[in-house]
């Protein structure tokens, strides 16, 4: 191994433990503050990129901040998991969540997982985007790689393996459409977060 590799090795496993200690603190302390202006000003201070009038709710686990994008109005109910990991060589990770953004509770977006067919099992990164007017229910699981569109909704308990176009509304293990939705529908603001939550 060489001088060059050994550092590079080294700098890389420094800054996975530093990104941990930053993580362990999000979840322990912040999570756990009862109050959204405390948590908005320590999810930015960490990196974190969050709009005007949104909001996320008490008991979150948030994976790598600094890759993470919420954008105006957006409400993300208690117990989520937000995954903005980035740190592969190359990877293309990071989360983006739009405006009037409505994510129920429990809810978990993926950016990083195994890569099954490497014999080492290797970690993968893909970005997700969640575009504008999305509303996805509670227990919903978001796998890496997937772009939810404009007005699209997610029912309650389901996988998204795959990408959801603009509108479409699908439920299930992995997710289908079962329905539209209509273009008039969007344009609503979604209103304060509840207090103490």
């Amino acid at each position: 191994m060489t001088a060059t590799s050994l550092f590079s090795k080294v700098a890389h496993r420094l800054s996975a433990i530093w990104l941990e200690f930053i993580t362990g603190l999000l979840w322990w302390v912040v999570g756990y503050l009862p109050s959204h202006h405390l948590r908005r000003f320590f999810y930015r201070t960490a990196g974190m990129k969050i709009g005007t009038g949104s909001t996320l709710h008490m008991l979150g686990r948030v994976y790598d901040p600094r890759h993470i994008a919420i954008g105006e109005d957006s409400i993300i109910g208690e117990q989520f998991v937000l995954d903005g990991r980035r740190q592969l060589p190359g990877s293309k990770g990071g989360l983006t969540i739009g405006n009037h953004v409505d994510i129920a509770s429990q809810v978990m977006i993926w950016t990083s997982e195994h890569d099954l067919a490497d014999p080492t099992m290797k970690p993968k990164e893909e970005p997700v985007e969640i575009a504008d007017y999305v509303f996805i229910g509670p227990r919903v699981i978001i796998l890496p790689g997937v772009t939810i569109g404009r007005g699209a909704v997610v029912a309650a308990g389901a996988v998204v393996t795959k990408s959801v176009p603009p509108l479409h509304m699908v439920a299930g293990i992995p997710a289908k459409q079962f329905a539209t939705r209509n273009e008039a529908a969007l344009g609503y603001k979604l209103g304060r977060a509840r207090w103490f939550q």
